[in-house]
C-alpha cells in the first residue's frame, strides 16, 4: 500500500516537472519568436506634440505705462536756526519731532534781558534826539523872525540915508547928520549880515538832528530786530523734523535747531533714461503735460496718490545718466513723507495701431511665434515699441486676431505641431503654464508581452532602482505609455 502511494506520487511529481519544462519552453519559443518578428517589423516614428500656451493679438490704441522710481522730496523745507545766542527760557509744547505748528506760532524764546535793555535804550535815545530836532526847528523859526527884522530895520535906516542925502542935496543939511544915517544904515546892514549867518547855523543844527534822529530810529530798529531774534517763530503752517532744542540750554549763534517741512507741498525726484525723457517732451523740449501716479508700499498696501511733471533738472551730474526729473504731488496726498521710496507710474502719449503681449513671447530678434492652420507655427517679425514689466509694446498689424504662443522655450520652433492652451482651458486654469510633452498615447498590453517587460525590467542590473520602480509601476497599469513600450523593446532588441 505504501508503495503504490509513493509510486503514484512519484508520476505526479514526474508529470509535474515535465509540464514546466514544456512550459518553459513555449515561453523560450515566444521569445525568439517575438524577438524575430521585431527584427523584421520596422519602428514608427511618432511625431512629438507640445503643449503651448497661446494668446490672441489685439490691436488697439494704448497708452504706455513708464515705471520709475524716486525719492520724495519736499519742495518747501526751512532750517530753524537761532538767530541770537542765550539761554532757552521758553519753549513751546509743539517743538517736538513729527509736531505740526502754525504759521507765526512761537516755537522757542530764549533769554531777552539784554535785548530789552538796549531798546528800551534806544527808545531813550530816539526821545533825546527827537527834542533835539524840536527844539533846532523852533531855533530856526526864530532865526527867521531875527532875519526878517533886521531886513526891515536895515531898509529904514536905508530910508533916513536917502532922506538926509535929499536935504544935503538942496544945501539944507548938516554933514554930521549924514555921516550918522550913514554909520546908521551900515550897522543896520551888518545885523542883517549876523541874522542870515544865525540863520544858516539854525538850518545846521536843524539837519544835524534830523540825522541824529534817523540815527536813533535805526539803532532802535536794530535793538528791536535783536529783541525779536530771541524769539523763534513758524514762518508758514508744517511739520517739524530733526529737533534738538531743549528748555534751559544754551544756544550759539546761527545753531541749526530743525527743520520745517511743508507737507502740503512734497514732490518726488526720479531718474530716467535719455530714451524714456525723449518720449516725455515736445519738439521745442518742453515737457509735456504728463500725468502719474505714485505708489508706496505699506505693509502689503499701497498708498497712491496723484503727481504732475513739473521740471527736469539743469544739469545730469557727475558719474549720472540720464536725466533727473521732478513730480509735484497734489495737495489731497495723505500719507507721504519726504525720504519714502516710491513707484512712479507715467501715462506716455498714446499709441495707435499697437498691441500688448507677453515679453516672454519674443525672442531676441522681436520675432513671435504664430499659431497656423493645422496647430503649427510659424514665425512673424514685430517692432518692439516699449517693454513694461512683463509685457511689450508691439507694432504688428498684420496679426490682428492671430494667436501666438505667450512663452517661448528651446523646445519650440517653426514648422512644430502644437496643441493650444488658451487662456479659459481647464489645464491652462489648474496650472499647466509651462510647456510640457502632450500627454502620451497609451497601449494595452498582452499577459506575454506584459511579462516579457516585467521580466526585462527586473533583470536591468544598469537600471537605477528609482527609474525600475517607476517602471514597474507604469507596467502594472492596465495601459503603458507608447514611449515606454518601445523605449524597451529598443533596448531588449539591442
Amino acid at each position: 500500500m505504501r508503495f503504490l502511494t509513493r509510486s503514484l506520487m512519484g508520476l505526479f511529481l514526474l508529470a509535474l516537472t515535465l509540464g514546466l519544462l514544456a512550459l518553459a519552453g513555449y515561453t523560450v519559443k515566444s521569445a525568439f519568436d517575438q524577438r524575430r518578428a521585431a527584427k523584421s517589423r520596422p519602428q514608427q516614428a511618432q511625431e512629438r506634440v507640445f503643449s503651448a500656451n497661446v494668446v490672441t493679438v489685439t490691436v488697439a490704441r494704448l497708452v504706455p505705462v513708464l515705471t520709475a522710481y524716486g525719492e520724495v522730496q519736499s519742495s518747501r523745507l526751512l532750517e530753524l536756526r537761532a538767530a541770537a545766542s542765550g539761554t532757552i527760557v521758553e519753549l513751546s509744547q509743539d517743538f517736538a519731532e513729527g509736531a505740526e505748528v502754525q504759521a507765526g506760532q512761537l516755537l522757542l524764546r530764549t533769554d531777552p534781558a539784554e535785548a530789552t535793555a538796549s531798546r528800551d535804550s534806544q527808545r531813550a535815545a530816539l526821545a533825546e534826539a527827537e527834542a533835539t530836532l524840536a527844539e533846532a526847528s523852533r531855533a530856526l523859526a526864530i532865526a527867521h523872525d531875527d532875519l526878517a527884522a533886521a531886513e526891515v530895520q536895515a531898509q529904514l535906516r536905508q530910508q533916513a540915508l536917502e532922506r538926509q542925502q535929499s536935504i544935503d542935496s538942496r544945501g539944507l543939511g548938516r554933514a554930521a547928520d549924514t555921516e550918522t544915517a550913514q554909520l546908521a544904515a551900515s550897522a543896520a546892514a551888518q545885523a542883517v549880515l549876523n541874522r542870515r549867518s544865525t540863520l544858516s547855523q539854525a538850518e545846521a543844527s536843524l539837519d544835524q538832528a534830523r540825522n541824529a534822529l534817523a540815527r536813533q530810529q535805526i539803532a532802535l530798529s536794530e535793538a528791536e530786530r535783536k529783541l525779536a531774534d530771541t524769539e523763534l517763530r513758524a514762518e508758514f503752517s508744517g511739520r517739524l523734523s530733526g529737533v534738538t532744542a531743549v528748555k534751559g540750554g544754551l544756544l550759539a549763534t546761527n545753531e541749526k535747531l530743525g527743520e520745517l517741512i511743508d507737507p502740503a507741498a512734497l514732490e518726488v525726484s526720479f531718474r530716467i533714461s535719455t530714451s524714456q525723457f525723449s518720449r516725455l517732451i515736445d519738439g521745442t523740449g518742453a515737457l509735456l503735460p504728463v500725468e502719474a501716479e505714485v505708489a508706496l508700499e505699506v505693509q502689503g498696501t499701497e498708498l497712491t496718490a496723484r503727481a504732475r511733471l513739473t521740471r527736469v533738472g539743469a544739469a545730469v551730474g557727475d558719474g549720472q545718466t540720464g536725466r533727473l526729473l521732478f513730480a509735484q504731488l497734489d495737495a489731497g496726498a495723505a500719507g507721504f513723507r519726504p525720504g519714502d521710496f516710491v513707484t512712479l507710474r507715467l501715462e506716455e502719449p498714446a499709441l495707435d495701431q499697437v498691441a500688448l503681449v507677453p515679453a516672454a513671447a519674443l525672442n531676441a530678434a522681436g520675432e513671435v511665434l504664430v499659431l497656423a492652420e493645422g496647430d503649427r507655427l510659424e514665425r512673424a517679425q514685430t517692432e518692439v515699441l516699449r517693454r513694461q514689466g512683463d509685457s511689450v509694446v508691439i507694432r504688428a498689424s498684420a496679426l490682428d486676431g492671430r494667436e501666438i504662443v505667450a512663452e517661448r522655450t528651446p523646445l519650440l520652433g517653426e514648422g512644430l505641431k502644437v496643441r493650444p492652451l488658451r487662456p479659459g482651458d481647464a489645464q491652462t486654469e489648474t496650472g499647466a503654464a509651462e510647456l510640457a510633452p502632450a500627454v502620451p498615447e497609451l497601449v494595452a498590453l498582452t499577459p506575454e508581452r506584459r511579462a516579457k517587460l516585467i521580466a526585462y525590467v527586473e533583470g536591468n542590473a544598469t537600471m537605477p532602482a528609482e527609474a525600475k520602480a517607476r517602471v514597474l509601476g507604469q507596467l502594472g497599469q492596465d495601459q503603458v505609455p507608447a514611449t515606454v513600450i518601445a523605449r524597451l523593446e529598443q533596448r531588449m532588441g539591442g
